[in-house]
């Protein structure tokens, strides 16, 4: 039997693939968009990037539903310190890959809960580093015609066939590379008052 929370769980974010993934937690929860600005603000450092949009997600949907707890995540790659975004189109991924490949990329992921109503707000950062192969460009042209990731930070979907791109991943939350660290999430939404098991 599924326990129900104690409090609404909202996801801040209409990502397709963060709301896969909280589904696996079989918790009833809602999607609202946050519309918040992602523009990173000058001489602003990836991790601090990733943490100050989660946060700033989750803080805008809660502003219109203080009683729920609401979960904002964002994610950067990181390239030696400077941050990689979601590409947009073919030319800009090609363009990434290319930049990455034979090289360690950090994937910037934090996650963000916020209950207005109870005083909670707590972020918390996974960084996931991934060795990229050294890919030639036929290699990366066959990819990225074959799964069109150009709305993922770093060009890449390692849940799909993107995996193939990889060498290595280290991290301890093998979600977070998706796009929503799992194991820290439970861990924060329980904290906030939403029973998890």
């Amino acid at each position: 039997m599924i326990s129900l929370p104690t409090r609404p769980l909202i996801l801040a974010s209409t990502s397709v693939y963060r709301r896969q993934l909280l589904e696996r937690l079989q918790l009833p929860f809602s999607v609202v968009a946050s519309h918040v600005d992602e523009t990173p603000l000058p001489d602003e450092s990836p991790p601090e990037i990733a943490c100050r949009l989660a946060l700033a997600k989750a803080r805008s949907v809660a502003q219109a539903h203080p009683s729920a707890v609401v979960i904002g995540s964002d994610q950067v790659a990181d390239l030696d310190g400077q941050a990689l975004g979601k590409p947009g189109n073919h030319a800009r991924a090609v363009a990434q890959l290319r930049t990455m490949r034979g090289k360690t990329v950090v994937f910037q992921t934090a996650v963000a809960v916020v209950c207005l109503e109870s005083g909670f707000a707590q972020t918390e950062l996974a960084c996931i580093k991934v060795r990229f192969r050294d890919l030639s460009d036929a290699q990366i042209e066959t990819y990225l015609l074959a799964e069109q990731p150009y709305d993922c930070a770093g060009s890449a979907k390692s849940e799909g066939l993107g995996i193939a791109l990889l060498e290595r991943i280290d991290n301890d939350d093998p979600t977070a590379l998706i796009g929503l660290p799992l194991i820290r999430t439970c861990r924060m939404i329980e904290a906030a008052g939403v029973k998890v098991l």
